[in-house]
């Protein structure tokens, strides 16, 4: 959502609190049930200041979505780059989504139920990048697959059994508790990649190579908000 020219930093600082607070409302009522002025009652303004802040709702639902995708599909961009094995980036990635999860709990809950509240060219942006990030996830698996890393597997079903393990987690998730990111990422993997019939030594070096990768670049976390410089092929 751009910017109005002429707002200085107090604007944005605003605006990022109210789409804050409509990620909550959404989670809790839905998007459709969630009306203009509920959001305006919850953010202390009449409904014209309001749209001067967002536009719209549906910039809200587009803010959203762009909060949790975009910085996913960089990260599964970078992690489907690496000069590591086909295991060990989805071990890794599985940690950036979980990372994600925890920290955006409400976004993740409309992302996962009101993305397709958008309309046109809107949703179909949001389609393609949910199709972008599949693709990613489907090739490390065949990568590991062609490696027999793990057992041959249908490439869309075993996709969607990675996919799913994860995104569902934000209905469960309690952030104050003691399953963090990395813990449910490694158990995750573990389950998964015991499951496609990865040896116990293949899942053992793909949990130290993940180690060792975040060894390697202390201070920058799995987070896909916080970026980091991935190695390039070849080494």
């Amino acid at each position: 959502m751009p910017r109005p020219p002429g707002h200085g930093p107090d604007f944005e600082v605003r605006r990022q609190g109210i789409i804050d607070t409509a990620a909550e409302l959404f989670a809790r009522q839905g998007y459709a049930a969630t009306s203009v002025n509920d959001l305006g009652r919850a953010v202390g303004l009449a409904k014209g200041a309001l749209y001067y802040y967002i536009g719209s709702k549906e910039n809200l639902l587009i803010e959203i979505q762009s909060r949790v995708l975009e910085p996913l599909l960089n990260r599964a961009r970078q992690v489907a780059g690496l000069d590591e094995s086909p295991l060990t980036r989805l071990r890794l990635l599985s940690e950036s989504m979980l990372t994600i999860i925890f920290h955006r709990l409400d976004h993740i809950w409309v992302y996962e139920h009101d993305y397709r509240s958008l309309g046109g060219e809107e949703l179909d942006t949001v389609l393609r990048q949910r199709s972008e990030f599949e693709r990613l996830v489907s090739g490390m698996l065949d990568e590991a697959a062609e490696q027999d890393m793990i057992r041959a597997v249908q490439p869309r079903l075993a996709t969607l059994q990675f996919l799913n393990l994860h995104n569902h987690t934000y209905q469960w998730v309690r952030t104050d508790g003691s399953w963090d990111p990395p813990f449910l990422a490694r158990e995750y993997c573990a389950t998964l990649f015991r499951g496609f019939g990865a040896a116990d030594h293949v899942l053992q070096a793909a949990e130290e190579r993940a180690e060792a990768f975040k060894r390697e670049r202390p201070g920058l976390p799995l987070d896909p908000e916080t970026g980091w410089t991935p190695v390039p092929v070849g080494g």
